[in-house]
């Protein structure tokens, strides 16, 4: 099985709106759930996105804005776990 990317904008609008946190808590929640195999985390710059609140997360080809630290548990049980089958 391929494994998920998840591409964090790192661009400047989101490197602001807080990136760095959000992919260190992504990292946790994913080892915390087993998931290094599974998910693999990528830098991307900017999505797009810039007009919302927190950060870009595109999965696959699905650009997700607004994503903040407390938000990744939800996210990846949402977002990223059902593409896991």
């Amino acid at each position: 099985m391929d494994k998920i990317e998840l591409a964090i904008c790192v661009g400047s609008s989101c490197h602001l709106k807080g990136s760095r946190d959000v992919i260190e808590a992504l990292r946790g929640e994913i080892l915390k759930n087993g998931l290094e195999d599974k998910v693999e985390l990528k830098a991307a710059f900017c999505l797009g996105q810039c007009g919302h609140d927190g950060v870009s997360v595109k999965v696959g080809e699905k650009i997700l804005p607004g994503l903040t630290p407390e938000k990744v548990p939800s996210f990846l049980k949402e977002e990223v776990l059902p593409l896991l089958g």
